[in-house]
């Protein structure tokens, strides 16, 4: 199965596609598409929903795992701004038939290192470690994209859902 793992942003979206069929997850793609803040919030979003459909025809993924948002109290409009990107991308996934699996930060975190509060980095090289990757996953959102796929892959109730074969 592939899984489409994604980041939202308004600036910057991370994405990484995995197959995930064999015993051990592959990396098939990943990087990043980013809007040019000059532009006006329409014409970004925009932007993101193409580069969406386009992630989305490629390897068609079986589903796909979008990271929920996170605010801090200190600075409320940043989810809402995020959750411009993060609604364009879930409704692009509609129109493309594919499933949807949303996993907050330390879910996936604790997922893939076992620590629902650990750092960057660490979610950096365990992922170079699980994917035998030659360097670490860089930036930060290609990587948290990777570790939603695989956080999704190690999920049963989502690979079931997707499926419908229990596992």
């Amino acid at each position: 199965m592939r899984i489409l793992g994604i980041d939202p942003g308004l600036q910057r979206c991370g994405y990484a596609c995995l197959n995930t069929s064999a015993a051990t997850p592959e990396l098939i793609e990943a990087g990043v598409f980013q809007t040019d803040p000059a532009l006006p919030m329409e014409a970004r979003l925009n932007q993101i929903a193409e580069d969406t459909e386009s992630l989305l025809q490629k390897p068609v993924p079986g589903v796909a795992a979008v990271e929920e948002l996170y605010s801090h109290y200190a600075h409320p409009k940043t989810a809402i701004l995020m959750g411009h990107a993060r609604g364009v991308i879930l409704q692009k996934c509609a129109e493309a038939a594919i499933k949807v699996r949303s996993f907050s930060a330390t879910r996936i975190k604790k997922s893939i290192t076992g620590n629902g509060r650990a750092s960057k980095q660490q979610v950096q090289r365990t992922i170079q470690t699980i994917l035998s990757l030659p360097t670490l996953p860089e930036p930060n959102d290609v990587a948290d994209a990777i570790a939603a796929a695989l956080c999704c892959a190690n999920s049963r109730e989502s690979l079931t859902a997707v499926t419908g074969n229990k596992l």
